[in-house]
């Protein structure tokens, strides 16, 4: 049997997340082999995210390449993934998930609330500036991009008072140590699928579905898919304003979300409970009630149409 061609973007991060599924699948005994495919959201770092002008930037050549059988299945981090998933393509796996909460790093090891007046923050997501500027409307936004080591050269060398990151790529890195802050979900919503990596293959391929299907963890699964099913309800990518945490816990369902306006001063937020077993359900559910509290025109506002799935 030829050996697993997994896809991988090549920053330490993404390979992290390639190589714990290698080593998963060769501990069963299966051969693999990592390749490392660069995308346009990798290419492209003189411009924000929002504006590179569509969807999936740091997955599609991926894609590509599983519909053109370079590889045999792809590795993402579930934050970066679109609601929509090409024909003849499947997610046969989503890992359990690590904390999805979002971290501060700070040169002076102040926390959020002690950051200084007109502090420097640096963060490419328009989900965090928005959430966070609710707190301390005072502080300075500014475009972070690069992958986590670049982000923490740029503060190391003081072109930000602090940056915000996620918790589940510092922990993965083995930077746990340079956290200053745990931001509370109080505070920051996640993103959708945010801590969660999932495992893409070609939708006949049946032998490499099998071989990933261990792999996958059911509560994991569920949450992630009331999140994306909100996501698409308000028809979003990710460089909308949302921000979602579900959770699983037997047969109970809860998720939260939040739309929250550019400026951090409007912001929509409630939060559904429904079975485990039908997590789409509470998504659109939620949907609706976002939507009827005034989340349409807040998306508007954020340079996104909203719609009703």
């Amino acid at each position: 049997m030829s050996a697993l061609r997994i896809g991988s973007r090549g920053s330490a991060l993404a390979l992290w997340q390639a190589n714990f599924v290698r080593r998963e699948l060769e501990r069963r005994g299966l051969a693999c082999e990592v390749v490392i495919i660069k995308t346009s959201g990798d290419r492209i770092q003189d411009v924000p995210v929002a504006q590179i002008g569509r969807k999936g930037v740091f997955i599609k050549e991926l894609e590509d390449a599983l519909l053109e059988a370079k590889i045999d299945l792809a590795v993402h981090s579930m934050k970066d993934v679109p609601t929509e998933t090409p024909a003849g393509l499947a997610f046969a796996a989503i890992c359990r998930r690590h904390d999805p909460s979002d971290v501060l790093i700070s040169r002076t090891d102040a926390g959020l609330r002690e950051l200084r007046a007109g502090a420097r923050v640096g963060t490419s997501s328009v989900r965090r500036q928005a959430q966070l500027r609710r707190l301390r409307p005072d502080l300075e936004f500014a475009e972070l991009r690069g992958n986590v080591e670049t982000r923490l050269r740029k503060l190391e060398s003081g072109a930000y008072d602090a940056v915000v990151l996620a918790k589940a790529g510092m922990d993965r890195l083995g930077l746990t140590h340079k956290i200053t802050e745990v931001i509370a979900t109080e505070v920051c919503l996640p993103a959708v699928g945010q801590g969660a990596v999932g495992i893409e293959a070609r939708e006949a391929d049946e032998r490499v579905r099998a071989a990933v299907g261990p792999l996958n963890h059911p509560e994991t699964r569920t949450a992630v898919a009331a999140e994306r099913a909100l996501l698409a309800y308000l028809e979003g990518g990710c460089q909308v304003p949302l921000g979602a945490l579900a959770t699983v816990a037997g047969v109970k369902l809860t998720l939260e979300g939040c739309v929250v306006s550019p400026d951090g001063r409007e912001i929509v937020r409630d939060r559904v409970e429904g079975n485990s077993a039908e997590p789409e359900q509470a998504g659109r559910r939620l949907g609706e009630i976002l939507m009827a509290k005034g989340a349409g025109r807040i998306l508007q506002l954020a340079g996104r149409a909203a719609g009703n799935g």
